[in-house]
């Protein structure tokens, strides 16, 4: 199964990704790993990664397509995946829907997890990270055992600046405008599905993986 997971800032598709790829046995893509491990490389394509990674700006379109479709043409992908983070725009997918139908494939499944500004807000203010290792935790649905400190090395844990209630905001109306008009694109090819992100993470999980069980949108 080639699967997208789509979704606003704080709806927990990253974590729907990596539990329906490992119920899958499939790998889990996001393009922030993928930014990752291009800079970690000295080859052409992750210097310009890094170039941008290191003045703080977004990866334009041309290079995040390459690093994807790079990724994408490797072995471990052949019996499928789930992309996370990628696309993000029209051109994104576009770009996506002639890499794969050049190679005589097609995603199977857009899954669209959908939950209200308001939890989305509640959720995100709530974050916080250890500015030690980084470890993330959530005041609301994964507490650390010790207030303020971190589990793991027992560094101060603080709410990042994009946790900041303006900033998410902001966030969300990035996506309404740049990102959002994906669930029409995908909606026009019978590929979207919509599932109620605002349950626990296991309940989540569970709706999606019996969707997909159901049989693919597309069979090639």
């Amino acid at each position: 199964m080639r699967i997208v997971m789509v979704g606003p800032p704080g709806a927990g598709k990253g974590t729907q990704a990596k539990l329906l790829a490992g119920r899958l046995g499939v790998p889990h893509i996001s393009t922030g790993d993928m930014f990752r491990s291009a800079r970690a490389e000295c080859s052409p394509l992750g210097k310009q990664v890094s170039e941008y990674l290191d003045r703080g700006e977004l990866v334009p379109d041309d290079l995040t397509v390459a690093v994807v479709k790079r990724r994408l043409s490797k072995t471990d992908c052949a019996s499928g995946f789930v992309l996370d983070g990628f696309p993000r725009s029209i051109v994104q997918a576009e770009e996506l829907e002639k890499f794969l139908t050049g190679n005589r494939l097609g995603l199977t499944h857009v899954i669209n997890v959908q939950v209200g500004e308001r939890k989305i807000v509640e959720r995100l203010t709530a974050r916080r990270s250890c500015q030690r290792c980084g470890a993330i935790y959530n005041l609301l649905t994964q507490p650390p055992k010790r207030p303020g400190t971190c589990d793991a090395c027992g560094g101060t844990l603080v709410r990042r600046s994009d946790d900041e209630e303006e900033t998410i905001t902001r966030r969300l109306r990035v996506y309404e405008s740049e990102t959002a008009p994906l669930l029409h694109f995908y909606t026009e090819r019978g590929l979207l599905v919509t599932v109620d992100g605002d349950k626990e993470p296991g309940t989540v999980a569970d709706d999606i993986v019996r969707f997909v069980s159901r049989g693919c949108v597309r069979k090639d």
